[in-house]
């Protein structure tokens, strides 16, 4: 294999697919990039066995073939190119090595067999259906924050991402939780959706596709199967397993009969809550809302750092209750209110309360109450 590669898509490959590289590898070849020369352009990919990501770009091949290197060592080499710089891959050598050249600079990298590279199959996949960006994204931000972490509940370390049905109008939906708060997004499902019972997409996966969507273009192709999902992109894919589990029966847990409704600034409530928080021990970070007619007191007390109170203005005129959360929690599902206001909508003292976008219909947020 020979080609001449120009740095800046180099380096833009080799960033997009070395981030699934495990850094502490006990298979060699799995912390190595497959490097794959065509007529007119080269492939990158790199794999964790979980999950593919691949590259393609323009190059000038002189001699086609395939070979893998170190995929971080190799990033960090062309990350240090100066900028314009024509960059050669050659390991046409008698040596077994990958010899890189730009300028005056030459380094000769270690390679194993192309051969020894695990590929991701893609059988089984449907065919791929054309999905907005932006949608995708929306879908993301506004509920990945909710993904578990927590490994003894491996079905909830993703995104459970599904269509429902709803009025007789078909959506894309996306479910993170921890089993303490859950986070929801819809969008209208793209035209040819496979029919499925849905997949939950590991949490790697969707940091993965989140950072590659940035420059995906207009439209993503999207194709699923019980076992797989993959993106497609203007200059490559990315191939995954799914989680092999069953998603919690979600819907039972969104509250539908939480009558006191309040509404209040949101921006003001997420500075009041992140100031009271500032003295809440690490461990529980619990805030205390006293809610009453037009008017909300948040507390928190710390047993060594002392208490913190703050008032806000408030729509609500039901009666008087108080609630506790956890400050962590409140603060990530403020975050993702467009809207200037937010809605909240509560049962009692120990029931999960309701958090609406009054600006965003297709979002809903459920946060567990707790003891303070």
């Amino acid at each position: 294999m020979k080609l001449t590669i120009e740095r800046a898509a180099l380096l833009k490959a080799l960033g997009r697919v070395q981030s699934v590289v495990e850094r502490r590898n006990t298979i060699p070849i799995l912390a190595n990039v497959l490097i794959s020369a065509a007529e007119g352009q080269v492939s990158f990919s790199a794999t964790d066995l979980d999950m593919e990501i691949t590259d393609s770009r323009p190059a000038k091949v002189e001699a086609p073939g395939q070979i893998t290197a170190h995929a971080l060592t190799l990033y960090e080499i062309v990350r240090e190119l100066p900028d314009g710089a024509d960059v050669s891959l050659d390991d046409s050598g008698p040596d077994p090595r990958l010899e890189v050249r730009a300028g005056r600079s030459r380094f000769q990298l270690r390679v194993l067999p192309a051969g020894d590279f695990p590929v991701m199959s893609s059988d089984g996949l449907s065919d791929p259906v054309q999905v907005a960006t932006t949608d995708l994204i929306r879908l993301i931000d506004k509920t990945r924050f909710a993904m578990s972490t927590e490994e003894t509940r491996y079905f909830l370390n993703g995104l459970y991402l599904h269509e429902v049905v709803e009025g007789g109008i078909r959506k894309l939906r996306a479910v993170g939780t921890d089993g303490l708060r859950l986070a929801l997004a819809e969008t209208l499902s793209p035209e040819g959706f496979p029919e499925s019972r849905g997949v939950i997409v590991p949490r790697k996966t969707i940091n993965e596709a989140r950072r590659l969507l940035d420059d995906a273009g207009a439209s993503v192709a999207l194709s699923l199967s019980a076992q797989k999902i993959r993106f497609d992109f203007d200059r490559g894919a990315m191939t995954s397993k799914v989680i092999d589990g069953a998603f919690p029966a979600y819907a039972g847990v969104i509250p539908r009969n939480n009558t006191r409704v309040m509404t209040l600034d949101n921006a003001l409530f997420a500075a009041a809550v992140r100031r009271v928080a500032t003295i809440s021990t690490e461990q529980v970070r619990a805030v205390q809302l006293s809610i009453d007619a037009n008017h909300m007191t948040l507390t928190v007390r710390n047993m060594d750092a002392g208490h913190a109170v703050e008032e806000l203005e408030v729509d609500y005129g039901g009666e008087p209750f108080e609630i506790g959360f956890n400050a962590r929690y409140l603060l990530d599902a403020t975050a993702q209110i467009d809207g200037e206001g937010a809605q909240f909508r509560f049962a009692g003292p120990r029931d999960p309360a309701l958090l609406l976008d009054p600006a965003d219909a297709s979002v809903q947020y459920v946060l567990g109450s707790m003891r303070v």
